[in-house]
């Protein structure tokens, strides 16, 4: 593993803070660096700011544009209330800095999917950052040291959604299940369904249509699940609008 130099590590030497510098953008905005991120003060449409974000620029501020900026982190009332948001960033990553966390750079493979970027907490304490979650990963010494109290318990049903969630996707990867649903116009008293295999949706999925009694459907917390004894399939005009009739 390989420890990142930051280009714009410099601190206020007075305060500890990384330093805040503010100026405007080529645009004519107000914007700010605290150590690698960037701010600006973006105009919204109905004449309001808010505050957005940018991360390791590499121009002078002069230069940066719009384009640069992502996200929408609050409204603003005016420059001031920008620079005290800058100022509260700033006191925040000297925070961090005090625990003396570090990037680093490594390749590694975790529960959560490929590592994207890593901060080593203490050693052998790894957070990583993945497309799809990201956690804390403990060398087996490290693990070793977890208090018993500390460790995972088993949930039962009910007590986590995404646990039920996957069980019952697990449990209903053969049957049909419900994607979209509308009270049938043709068929009274009915809903019209589209179902796919397992729930699954996206290009190339094969859809079916039924009829479920309106009295029966209930979509639940993770979607109604066709009954191929009892539900029929349709194919009938439709009220879907788009679908074929």
């Amino acid at each position: 593993m390989t420890m990142l130099a930051s280009p714009n590590e410099a601190a206020d030497p007075t305060t500890g803070f990384p330093q805040a510098v503010f100026g405007n953008s080529a645009d004519g905005f107000a914007v700010a660096r605290v150590a690698d991120t960037e701010f600006a003060m973006l105009p919204s449409r109905d004449g309001r700011f808010y505050l957005a974000s940018g991360w390791r620029i590499g121009r002078p501020m002069e230069q940066w544009t719009h384009a640069d900026f992502y996200g929408h982190s609050g409204e603003l009332a005016n420059e001031v209330a920008f620079r005290a948001k800058v100022m509260e960033n700033a006191e925040h990553q000297r925070e961090k800095r005090a625990l003396r966390r570090r990037e680093i750079r490594t390749m590694a493979n975790t529960p959560w999917g490929p590592s994207q970027a890593a901060t080593l907490y203490a050693e052998d304490v790894v957070f990583h950052s993945t497309a799809g979650h990201g956690g804390i990963h403990l060398s087996a010494t490290r693990n070793r040291m977890v208090h018993p109290m500390l460790r995972g318990t088993i949930l039962a049903s009910g007590e986590s959604r995404e646990k039920d969630r996957r069980a019952f996707e697990q449990r209903h990867a053969g049957d049909w299940i419900v994607v979209s649903a509308i009270t049938s116009n043709h068929e009274k008293g009915m809903v019209e369904v589209v179902a796919t295999m397992g729930g699954r949706r996206g290009p190339g999925t094969e859809e079916r249509r039924f009829l479920v009694p309106s009295e029966e459907y209930r979509s639940g917390p993770f979607g109604f699940v066709i009954d191929e004894d009892r539900h029929w399939i349709y194919s009938g005009p439709s009220s879907f609008l788009g679908w074929a009739r």
